[in-house]
Parts: C-alpha cells; structure tokens; sequence
C-alpha cells in the first residue's frame, strides 16, 4: 500500500490544481446588509386572561391599577373576583418575543403590584393589521375605550 501526501491527487490522474488568494477584505466593496422583515420590531395586540381563587374587588382593583403604572402600555384590564382580562400593545421584533413578554408580565408584576395568586389562563397575541381587519369586519374586541381597569 502506497500513501500519498494529504490534499495529492491520487496517482495516474492528471487533475489539475487551481491555487485561490484570500483578499484582506479591502478590495471588497462594503455593502448594507438588508433588513429583513423579522428584524422590525411592529406592533402587537395582547389579551392576557388570569384567573384563580377569589380575592376581595378592591384588592384586585388596586393591583391591576398598580400594574397599569408599571407598564405604561397597558390599555384596558377588566376584573371580577376570581378572574381579569387585560389588553395592552407590545412593541417585539415576532410573534414569539411578543408571546414571551406577555407570559413573564403577570409572573414579573406579581410581588410589585401585589396582583392575586392567579395563574395565566389564556393568551391572544395579534399583529396590529389583524387587530384592525377584526374591527373592520365587526367582530374581536371592541377598542380599548375607555382605558383604565373596569369590573366585567
């Protein structure tokens, strides 16, 4: 058994070898990048149902007033005693960056606002167009007028 130098053409073959220079990068021409459609962030709609045992109005009230001045997004909760919805505008580069802010809000304003022990019971995430189709077409949900916390 003959061996070969690594990278040698194998013996009795005339292949030719064609030798390449790697440039500094200096007689590139420098080009953007494009943007692509992911990479801008838009905006998205976000229901976020919560619910769990009963806790007294006010205090679910209160909570719920506190969350709104933490997230100065927040456009409207409704609230009963065992169960609240509230509705806001994210800004996130995808549906997926959106969801998981919407997730961590409840979890994260928990302690701060001191929110009921609920859990997350139900997530809407829409792009604005679709939000704006659906009130077109008479149907989703109304705008968030007035803004603020409201009981059911």
């Amino acid at each position: 058994m003959r061996r070969a130098r690594p990278g040698a053409a194998p013996r009795g073959t005339t292949a030719e070898r064609t030798l390449t220079s790697v440039g500094t990068g200096a007689d590139v021409e420098r080009r953007e990048v494009p943007e692509q459609p992911g990479d801008t962030p838009r905006l998205w709609h976000i229901t976020l149902s919560v619910s769990g045992a009963e806790a007294p109005l006010k205090e679910v009230r209160r909570g719920l007033e506190q969350l709104a001045h933490d997230h100065p997004f927040l456009l409207t909760s409704r609230y009963a005693n065992d169960h609240a919805e509230i509705r806001y505008w994210e800004e996130a580069r995808d549906l997926h960056d959106a969801a998981a802010v919407a997730l961590r809000l409840w979890g994260e304003h928990r302690s701060t606002a001191r929110l009921p022990p609920w859990e997350i019971v139900g997530l809407e995430v829409i792009d604005r167009g679709t939000y704006h189709q659906r009130l077109a077409e008479g149907y989703g949900p109304p705008p968030a007028a007035p803004v603020g916390v409201h009981p059911f």
